[in-house]
């Protein structure tokens, strides 16, 4: 990833909407939730709200695909990663102790389940 990509994806993320935008997205993974729905459960009026997406869009954090007459958006975790990578591949000067909180932090609430092979 790029500075100029990573500048953008938190320049978009720096307003509150559409960092609560986001983090909404994130919840309604992997289903994603039609822009209408995230309009009103955050109580923003459909046309700024469609502003507000578009911005998260050309960001790359948010993908969309129409289905009929609704557009549904889900939050792309995988340039989340990215970012988050991007501004800790130097983590601490390779100083683990220092890192290691951090880290601890970034462990995800819930773990996916191991799959398990009979053999």
């Amino acid at each position: 990833m790029e500075n100029e990509q990573v500048i953008l994806a938190l320049a978009a993320m720096a307003q509150g909407t559409r960092l609560d935008v986001f983090r909404l997205l994130v919840t309604a993974e992997p289903e994603g939730l039609p822009a209408g729905e995230v309009a009103r459960r955050l109580d923003v009026p459909h046309n700024t709200m469609s502003s507000h997406l578009a911005i998260l869009s050309r960001a790359g954090l948010v993908r969309s695909e129409r289905f009929s007459r609704s557009i549904v958006y889900r939050a792309d975790l995988d340039a989340l990663r990215s970012v988050v990578a991007f501004l800790l591949k130097d983590c601490c000067g390779g100083r683990p102790e220092i890192c290691a909180p951090l880290l601890a932090e970034l462990t995800p609430c819930c773990q996916p389940a191991k799959v398990t092979t009979d053999a």
